[in-house]
């Protein structure tokens, strides 16, 4: 029943991204991702459903990027994005993005980015570490105040011209608890959390873009447990902070099936049987 607004979100030139090689298996994350949140987003009942599985959730803000959400977001598609590492093979951006008012009295702009996975056993590392033009990969295991004192240690920022360590160093405040790493944390699997908090905190601080507040959240299968080693990681470098939060897609689909809409009681029961939630 998405099939043919999944095509106008791609046909449009400003929301099109591209397919994942796997795309068309059923394990793809990338299609189950598709499968989890269009369906809600594109239901009547969307805000009422997603205010159940995010806080300060209002209202779905349907004029903003694609009737309230993109898939596969990475800001504005000029130049190499607001990270820099954008080119027509790879680069940062959030599974899916979701736009929406919030639930204070001045309903303000926010942003969702969420990162999904079903099957996976870890997040994308970083593969500067793994890179054969990397020649000084020594110094990944510098300690994060030496990568933050001289960024050019790090291969990402002198080769690679990535903005990582320069939107890190203007927002240490968030990663409350970097002094305790006395080697890149961001070699593992936390870079893909890292890249894309970073995405949200560069997207508050651009000025041509609307949104007052960008959270992140990793949404996973609920009995993918190869994650939470990468997430507790990361949660404790930023100290738990509530930008960032892990909820698992059986909560949407609960969510989802709380409602009581007829059409969104027939996707869940067959997302559950698909993806065995």
């Amino acid at each position: 029943g998405i099939r043919d607004d999944l095509r106008r979100h791609q046909e449009n030139e400003e929301s099109r991204f591209k397919l994942h090689q796997h795309f068309n298996h059923m394990a793809s994350s990338q299609a189950a991702n598709i499968n989890l949140f269009l369906p809600v987003l594109l239901s009547p009942s969307a805000s009422q459903v997603l205010r159940q599985v995010k806080s300060d959730f209002g209202e779905l803000a349907t004029d903003e990027l694609d009737r309230g959400f993109q898939i596969e977001y990475w800001g504005p598609r000029d130049g190499n994005g607001l990270l820099g590492d954008h080119t027509k093979l790879y680069g940062t951006d959030s599974d899916i993005a979701i736009a929406y008012r919030d639930n204070t009295a001045n309903r303000d702009l926010c942003l969702w980015l969420i990162e999904h996975k079903l099957t996976e056993s870890d997040f994308t590392k970083c593969r500067g570490l793994t890179s054969s033009n990397n020649t000084t990969k020594a110094n990944c295991d510098k300690s994060f105040a030496e990568l933050l004192g001289n960024m050019h240690l790090c291969y990402y920022h002198e080769a690679r011209q990535f903005k990582y360590w320069e939107i890190t160093a203007k927002n240490l405040s968030f990663f409350r608890n970097h002094k305790g790493y006395s080697a890149c944390p961001f070699k593992g699997g936390t870079n893909q959390l890292w890249r894309n908090q970073l995405l949200g905190l560069a997207v508050e601080e651009d000025e041509t873009l609307p949104f007052k507040r960008v959270y992140f959240s990793v949404v996973k299968h609920p009995e993918n447990g190869y994650l939470d080693k990468a997430i507790n990681q990361y949660r404790a470098l930023i100290g738990d902070n509530d930008k960032f939060s892990v909820l698992t897609s059986s909560d949407v689909v609960n969510a989802a099936k709380a409602v009581g809409d007829p059409q969104l009681d027939r996707w869940t029961a067959w997302y559950k049987d698909l993806y065995k939630v």
